[in-house]
């Protein structure tokens, strides 16, 4: 018999070979083992016990009928999808299978979700996008500039469409005064993107500036009339401008592509359409003050220059002034002038009045001289032309006298 091993006896030490492992550095490398075997893949199922965190990442399993994985949608990556995620939802999750280390669990990072079958639809989406794209129906340079201050405009939707009133709401709101008309078609359906092409044309053709092209949100079906290539023709064979607002923001599609302007949502379509009447007014009123402070301003520039030219140039009445001052200061000046020279004048006046006064007759006559006139009143000058008892008129220095000539032949003069 074999000898049993004593209860004593230390059991053998492990083989060196053999690591030890901790419960975490194990999870971590089955976590990268998965993450580096298994890449980015699609899995299909149904969505249950779908929570969503506070901070806005969703958690739920996704399962079919016999099993079942944990998914986490992070939030940068949940506002990112385009519908809204439910349980009992078919859904096809792109994911990165992963593990949970601290759970030790396997799961699936989604890095996006799209409802189940709409696989083959975004394929057929991407080939067509290609297809056009490459004949330059997406051409930005193509794109039609949108009226500044539209009046009238045409709408193509449903009537029965939500976003139609929210479109007439925000119009009315920002743009009383705009002229709207419907051309109603339906928006979902067999033959809706016929219908909708149909309407398309008949609006550009109805004398409006430009169209809102608009339905509400949906899954890839819903929306696949919008994806349809007789309405991307249909919008840029337009000759006004078309306004897409379909679906919600993360919804993509080709009309939103042959658009000449893509609006995130219907009500986002209407609001650029058409400016805000009382942005507008707002504008107004601010270029208004704006001018006026302007004109205040060069109207002031304007004064003084006015204030400088009036103190460089005088007044007319101060010229006036000035002129007659300087008239009176002239005319003072030809008086003093002709004071001077009739001062002068009057001298040299005086002067040949005194030596005329010496030479005058009553000056000789002062000095005891007469002077004799005959009856003609003529002074006698020669006495041998004089007769005897000749009467002559004596004229002295005061007075005169009668006297009679006596004749005295040798005499060189007569005598009284």
């Amino acid at each position: 018999m074999t000898a049993s091993p004593s209860l004593s006896e230390a059991p053998s030490p492990p083989h060196p070979s053999v690591p030890i492992l901790s419960v975490s550095e194990l999870n971590g490398m089955a976590r990268m083992a998965l993450e580096k075997n298994l890449p980015l893949l699609w899995v299909a199922g149904e969505i249950s016990n779908l929570t969503r965190a506070a901070s806005g990442h969703i958690y739920f399993i996704l399962k079919d009928a016999n099993s079942q994985v944990r998914c986490t949608i992070w939030r940068n990556k949940a506002q990112l999808i385009g519908f809204r995620p439910e349980n009992g939802q078919k859904v096809e999750a792109r994911a990165l299978v992963t593990l949970y280390e601290a759970r030790g669990e396997y799961q699936l990072n989604v890095e996006t979700l799209r409802r189940a079958g709409q696989g083959l639809l975004f394929e057929r989406f991407l080939a067509l996008k290609a297809t056009l794209e490459a004949e330059g129906l997406f051409t930005p340079e193509n794109k039609r500039q949108l009226p500044f201050f539209p009046r009238h405009i045409a709408i193509v939707t449903s009537p029965q469409a939500a976003a139609l009133k929210d479109v007439l709401i925000t119009l009315e709101r920002r743009a009383p005064h705009l002229a709207i008309t419907l051309f109603p078609t339906p928006v979902q359906g067999e033959g809706a993107a016929l219908q909708i092409a149909t309407a398309l044309k008949t609006a550009a053709a109805s004398g409006c500036e430009a169209i809102i092209l608009c339905r509400g949100g949906g899954s890839l079906e819903d929306l696949w009339a919008f994806n349809e290539e007789e309405v991307v023709r249909a919008i840029r064979a337009s000759s006004i401008p078309v306004v897409s607002g379909v679906g919600h923001e993360t919804d993509f599609t080709l009309a939103d592509f042959a658009a000449d302007l893509r609006a995130p949502t219907p009500t986002s379509a209407a609001e650029q359409i058409c400016p805000d009447r009382a942005i507008l007014l707002e504008r107004i009123v601010a270029l208004s003050r704006r001018l006026e402070q302007g004109w205040q301003r060069r109207l002031g520039r304007w004064g003084e220059q006015l204030d400088y030219l009036a103190f460089r140039l005088p007044s007319p009445a101060r010229q006036i002034a000035i002129r007659r001052n300087r008239l009176t200061l002239q005319s003072n000046r030809l008086h003093e002038a002709i004071s001077r020279l009739l001062a002068k004048e009057r001298q040299g006046l005086e002067r040949l009045a005194q030596s005329l006064r010496q030479l005058s007759p009553e000056a000789v006559l002062a000095r005891g001289y007469a002077i004799a006139f005959d009856a003609q009143n003529r002074a006698a000058r020669d006495a041998s032309q004089l007769t005897e008892g000749e009467i002559l008129t004596l004229r002295l220095a005061e007075g005169s006298t009668a006297v009679a000539v006596v004749n005295h032949p040798k005499a060189s003069s007569p005598q009284a």
